[in-house]
């Protein structure tokens, strides 16, 4: 759950964290993503589909969207998620699933709130799993999963990974399904949210935000007007004013 970038985004008294009290809260794009491929694979070949997410915001309102896109099982992490990170997370996911039976773990590949995309990694790292992440395109085989992952400069890996593992998905096969209202209070009415606590689990990350803060504006940009020459002249004077000529 990130904050919804619709809002006008302010930093607490403290100076290291948003201020999320009037914040509302709507679900990553790339963990949205990670809930359609694990529909669209359930679809194609069976299985079931369980989604965890931590106690934030509007987090109801986005299991019962994943219930009413075809996922079978909602559990809602009870806890104090103030500052939770993707080290912290990963650790209380990881006492989370390690007794469940599963074929693969999907997550979002990066959350728009901290880039730091490691969820994925550390739980992997965690449960002893292959981790393939920025994925795309999957295709199951036998007890294997073939998928692409992207590189800088639009270049594409084809990999093949055995199962059980984690992905990090940034893009499902299709774009996240639109789920209709009516659709979403019918799961509210059928579906289930287990409330599962948080295991208590502290992380020594060594990584510390020391300050937050709003990037400074800078000054507006200079337009040049007049004839060709003109205008040509006027740059050359600017950039050695700069001392870059």
């Amino acid at each position: 759950m990130v904050p919804d970038l619709v809002e006008e985004l302010e930093i607490d008294e403290s100076g290291k964290r948003l201020d999320t009290s009037f914040l509302r809260f709507t679900i990553n794009e790339a963990d949205d993503h990670a809930i359609e491929e694990a529909v669209i694979l359930k679809e194609k070949y069976g299985g079931e589909v369980t989604v965890i997410a931590p106690d934030i915001g509007e987090v109801d309102d986005v299991l019962y969207a994943a219930a009413a896109k075809g996922v079978d099982r909602l559990i809602k992490i009870m806890g104090d998620f103030e500052e939770l990170d993707s080290h912290l997370y990963a650790s209380i996911l990881t006492e989370m699933i390690k007794d469940m039976q599963y074929d693969l773990i999907l997550t979002g590949c990066e959350a728009i709130t901290d880039l730091d995309g490691q969820t994925g990694i550390f739980l992997a790292t965690n449960l002893s799993l292959p981790y393939i992440g920025l994925v795309s395109k999957y295709k199951k085989e036998d007890g294997s999963l073939c998928v692409n992952k992207e590189f800088p400069g639009g270049v594409y890996g084809e990999y093949k990974v055995e199962l059980p593992a984690v992905l990090g998905v940034m893009a499902a096969e299709k774009p996240p399904r639109y789920v209709p209202v009516a659709k979403i209070r019918a799961a509210m009415k059928s579906a289930q949210i287990e409330e599962i606590d948080a295991p208590e689990i502290k992380v020594e990350t060594g990584i510390e935000i020391e300050k937050m803060y709003v990037p400074e504006v800078g000054k507006g940009a200079e337009m040049i007007e007049g004839e060709p020459e003109e205008v040509a002249k006027k740059i050359a004077e600017a950039l050695q004013n700069k001392g870059l000529l």
